[in-house]
C-alpha cells in the first residue's frame, strides 16, 4: 500500500489533520512540517530527504505549495498529488508587502496577536468556532516566531508553479472549503484545468480548514482519491 506523506498549512502541524490519518489505516501515514529552510525549494527537499521513495503526496495551503515544489524537484517519486485550499502561483505584490511588519510583529514576541488579528479569523467558514481558532493558536505558538519568519519569507519569495502541474499525469484531486477566502476559487479551477485527470471538489461549510471544519466529507474525497 502507497505510503501517504502529509503537509499542513502554515503555522500548522499534525493536529491540523484531525483524526485523517486513523481513518485512513492501514495505509501508512507520514507527517512532514515545512520548517527547514528560508525557501519553499529548500523546504520541499527536506521533506523528500525523510520521504517513502514512492509516495501520495497531500498538501493543504502552503503544504499544498511545498507539496507543488516536491513534485518540481522529484517528479517520478510521487503516484498521486491532492492539493487542498491552495495556490499554484507566485505571491502577489500587495500580499508580499504585509510580511515584514507580520514577521516584524512576530518577532518581538507578539505572535498570537499576528495569528489571531490578522490570519487566523479569514481562516474558517464559522468565525465563531472558537474551538478550532484556539487550536490553531496553539499550534502557531508551539511552532515559534522563527518559524513563522522562514515561513513567511518562503511564501514571499516562492515560484509560479503551473508548468510543474500541467506535466502531471497522475491520479490528483483539487479540494477546497466553499468559503474559503485566502484562495479563492479562481486558483482552484486554475490547478483543474492544469491537471485535466483531476477531480475537483468543492467542500460545502468548509473555509480554509477541512480538515478541522469538515473532516468527514475531507475523509471521502481523500479515500475516494487514494483508491485505486
Amino acid at each position: 500500500m502507497t505510503p501517504l506523506v502529509l503537509i499542513p498549512g502554515m503555522m500548522c502541524d499534525a493536529r491540523m489533520w484531525g483524526k485523517l490519518p486513523d481513518a485512513l489505516a492501514p495505509r501508512p501515514v507520514h507527517h512532514a512540517l515545512p520548517v527547514e529552510g528560508e525557501s519553499i525549494a529548500a523546504m520541499a527537499a527536506a521533506i523528500l530527504s525523510k520521504a517513502p521513495p514512492r509516495f501520495a503526496l497531500a498538501g493543504l495551503s502552503m503544504g499544498g505549495i511545498v507539496a507543488m515544489e516536491m513534485l518540481e524537484q522529484a517528479p517520478d517519486r510521487i503516484e498521486r498529488l491532492a492539493l487542498l485550499d491552495t495556490n499554484p502561483l507566485a505571491e502577489r505584490a500587495e500580499v508580499a508587502a504585509r510580511r515584514a511588519p507580520q514577521i516584524a510583529r512576530a518577532l518581538s514576541g507578539d505572535l498570537r496577536g499576528v495569528m489571531r488579528d490578522e490570519l487566523k479569523p479569514n481562516y474558517l467558514a464559522d468565525a465563531g468556532d472558537t474551538a478550532t481558532l484556539d487550536l490553531c493558536l496553539a499550534m502557531a505558538e508551539a511552532l515559534g516566531p522563527e518559524v513563522f519568519r522562514r515561513q513567511s519569507i518562503a511564501l514571499r519569495d516562492r515560484a509560479d508553479r503551473t508548468a510543474t502541474l500541467a506535466r502531471f499525469t497522475g491520479p490528483a484531486l483539487v479540494l477546497m472549503g466553499s468559503e474559503d477566502r485566502l484562495c479563492p476559487r479562481d486558483r482552484h479551477d486554475l490547478m483543474h484545468a492544469l491537471m485535466p485527470q483531476s477531480r475537483l471538489v468543492i467542500v460545502q461549510g468548509a473555509g480554509h480548514l477541512p480538515p478541522l471544519e469538515t473532516p468527514i466529507r475531507l475523509r471521502t474525497a481523500l479515500k475516494d482519491w487514494l483508491s485505486p
